[in-house]
């Protein structure tokens, strides 16, 4: 037949023989980081055999539109040659559509289906290709806790390496020039960085001041760096200095190591950017990647180096949600799961740790374990209300680096609490009039609506999810403008403010919540210890009258209550134990929601099914858009004219508000489906289900957002 060929562009072509060298040096390459560098080359090699059928050479020298599988006959291989190859099957038949199921159904995807399926004769690969031997165990069988879901979670590295590479090799052939992916400075130039900008603003102070603790926590974090890769927590007071912390123990924990990135896991997209922003001012820009887009179109438009880098995590710093780090983990998808290889060998930073996934605690616990016990990899839990996770994620004790952790609790002890009990929203709203600078957090989106339109004045700011990213941002900083300029500040907002936004009030206002959010907003409150009678600096527990708890709160609530009653000081961290202790054995039944651990029995693991299954944030989310800037206008007609790209739906995210079309945990979905039925909405572009357009911009407030009352 003369010369297989792989790939064709502009009168060049890829012989099969090189395409597959090619992918199986990188694929190996890339499983050396966690040591499997054989059974990445293997799969390398065999993804793409099913191309020697003279079927599917005659369709790329022809140019023929004749659909021909090529995918199924690697997997079909691995089968027929059994033991440790069977394992390839499914990141070879799904290296184009995704990891399959092995057979929830008798569905053409199938990979059951798909491994008795008829298809055409590729034994001509015997010609150019031999099948390497795999002489190594996927991992170490009698240290699993968990064999079935070890296989899962080694499937879908090997699946990452492989479509990484895959896609690599394509795209530089069909560009005619390498992919640069621009992957920053070296971990060692960073660490240096790091402790210029020690030297430069943490200057030696008395170790019983604010400045002299965050700089015994930050000193002491750094000499941990030097110890072995495993399991940490980091249990740092309110503004102890956790991030700067956490980041200098990561990038001397990875020098010591010869580890490849920081991998930071932050609960909220609103405090994403301040935290990779006070990393680029230490680190450079070239060095930091932000990623919380959680939209994904299969696009074919060529991509920059940062864009790739964003697919790939391929920085020394990566700055992500819990939803984007959590949902790659468990997704089927090429797309998503190219990343996955740079996790290992990596120092993942849980950020506020308390904001952990409860319905999926099982799963993503596992998945962490996963990676420090066979990925090398380093985890590191950091909050102030540190939630027990001690038996899930690890057989040894966890290692703590804050240094005299009981004694920093109580030098950063800084306010008193006292509870109002149950009041009116009105008596709540007279007596917020009296005050000069106080924060009011309440737990619903329409509640905090309510209560700033009844205080609503000279002073007094609004702050949720029902604004758009980048009006929170300029609300915030006007906030922050008040705040040192010692004018009257009162605001008025959600939980959403609580986990790592740098304010300080005199007083805080906090509605009957989980004791970890109750802690967290008291963290607002005389943050910098500047009024040093801490009886002036009062954190106010209220109840409100005649208003429903929603459901999944109330359990929360509960248990906050009875830590209340059992301990005199429930901010202790003996009180917070006990509380995630509590929590978690009321919940046991359903800290795997989804039954996700069941879906990896043996050999058979349903991956599709599980990727539909895992989201942290229910399906059925809608993103709106508020063109009310000049910004998003420009955008939205260079959509129009040009059609979507991805590049344009992530810069179009900070204009957006997240809400629910039919989820009956909320109230969001009739907000939706009535500026539906009154043509106040439009979609985006054909074709695009997942976002609209407020058209009625009346119905969005420049005070607080999106109106959810009227």
């Amino acid at each position: 037949m003369g010369e297989y060929i792989a790939h064709k562009k502009d009168g060049r072509t890829q012989t099969l023989k090189e395409h597959l060298d090619n992918t199986a040096f990188l694929a190996g390459e890339f499983a050396e980081k966690f040591g499997k560098g054989e059974w990445g080359y293997c799969t390398g090699l065999l993804h793409d055999i099913g191309k020697y059928s003279e079927e599917f050479q005659c369709k790329i020298k022809n140019d023929t539109n004749d659909k021909v599988d090529h995918s199924t006959a690697g997997a079909q291989l691995c089968q027929q040659l059994e033991g440790p190859y069977s394992l390839l099957c499914y990141l070879i038949a799904g290296h184009h559509t995704g990891l399959p199921n092995y057979g929830t159904t008798m569905g053409i995807t199938d990979l059951r289906t798909r491994l008795k399926k008829e298809i055409c004769d590729f034994q001509a690969y015997q010609k150019e290709i031999t099948i390497p031997a795999l002489n190594t165990e996927p991992f170490s069988f009698e240290q699993s806790k968990d064999i079935n879901f070890s296989l899962s979670v080694f499937i879908r590295m090997l699946y990452s390496c492989l479509v990484d590479a895959d896609h690599l090799d394509t795209e530089s052939f069909m560009t005619d020039h390498s992919i640069d992916r621009n992957s920053g400075e070296p971990i060692t130039v960073l660490l240096k960085k790091m402790q210029d900008y020690i030297t430069t603003y943490f200057h030696e102070a008395e170790i019983d001041t604010l400045n002299g603790r965050r700089n015994e926590i930050l000193q002491h974090c750094l000499d941990m760096g030097e110890e072995d890769k495993g399991v940490y927590r980091l249990t740092a007071p309110t503004g102890g200095g956790k991030t700067t912390a956490s980041l200098a123990f990561a990038l001397k924990h990875a020098a010591k190591h010869h580890m490849d990135r920081i991998i930071y896991v932050i609960p909220y997209t609103s405090i994403i950017e301040q935290n990779a922003q006070r990393f680029r001012e230490i680190l450079g820009n070239e060095n930091i990647l932000e990623d919380h887009c959680n939209v994904d179109f299969n696009s074919k438009e060529e991509l920059s180096s940062l864009q790739l880098a964003g697919e790939n995590w391929d920085k020394p710093v990566v700055v992500t949600t819990n939803v984007q780090f959590f949902e790659s983990l468990f997704s089927n998808r090429s797309s998503k799961c190219k990343k996955l290889h740079n996790i290992a060998n990596s120092i993942i930073i849980l950020d506020e740790a308390q904001m952990f996934p409860i319905d999926y605690l099982k799963p993503c616990t596992s998945v962490l374990r996963e990676l420090v016990d066979n990925y090398r990899s380093t985890v590191v839990l950091c909050t102030a209300t540190q939630p027990a996770l001690d038996p899930y994620i690890s057989n040894v004790p966890i290692k703590e680096l804050c240094p005299r952790m009981e004694e920093q609790f109580d030098f950063f002890q800084r306010v008193k609490y006292e509870k109002l009990g149950e009041i009116t929203i009105d008596a709540l709203v007279e007596t917020m009039r009296e005050e000069f600078s106080a924060l009011c957090v309440v737990n619903t989106k329409k509640l905090a609506q309510k209560i700033y339109t009844e205080l609503q004045g000279d002073g007094v700011f609004h702050l949720s999810a029902a604004m758009y990213p980048k009006h929170r941002k300029r609300t915030l900083d006007k906030i922050r403008e008040r705040l040192k300029d010692k004018k009257k500040c009162i605001v008025i907002s959600t939980s959403l403010i609580e986990a790592g936004v740098d304010l300080d009030f005199q007083h805080v206002y906090r509605q009957m919540a989980g004791l970890d959010s109750i802690i967290q907003a008291a963290g607002r409150c005389n943050r910098e210890g500047e009024d040093h009678n801490i009886s002036n600096s009062k954190v106010y527990i209220f109840d409100l009258k005649d208003e429903r708890i929603p459901f999944e709160q109330k359990q929360l609530i509960d248990i906050t209550r009875s830590i209340m009653q059992d301990h005199e000081d429930f901010t202790s961290l003996s009180a917070i134990r006990d509380y995630y202790h509590r929590l978690y054995n009321y919940r046991r039944s359903s800290l795997d929601i989804k039954k996700i651990m069941d879906e990896f029995q043996g050999y058979e693991c349903n991956f599709e099914k599980v990727s539909k299954n895992f989201k942290l944030i229910e399906q059925g989310t809608v993103n709106l858009v508020i063109n009310n800037e000049p910004e998003i206008n420009t955008l939205l007609l260079e959509i129009k004219e040009k059609g979507i790209s991805k590049e344009r739906i992530r810069k179009i995210g900070p204009y957006c508000i997240q809400l629910y079309f039919d989820d009956t945990k909320t109230n969001s979905h009739s907000i939706l489906r009535r500026l539906k039925d009154l043509n106040q909405i439009r979609p985006l572009a054909d074709g695009i289900n997942d976002f609209y357009i407020l058209t009625d911009l009346d119905k969005y407030s420049k005070e607080y957002g999106l109106d959810l009352l009227s």
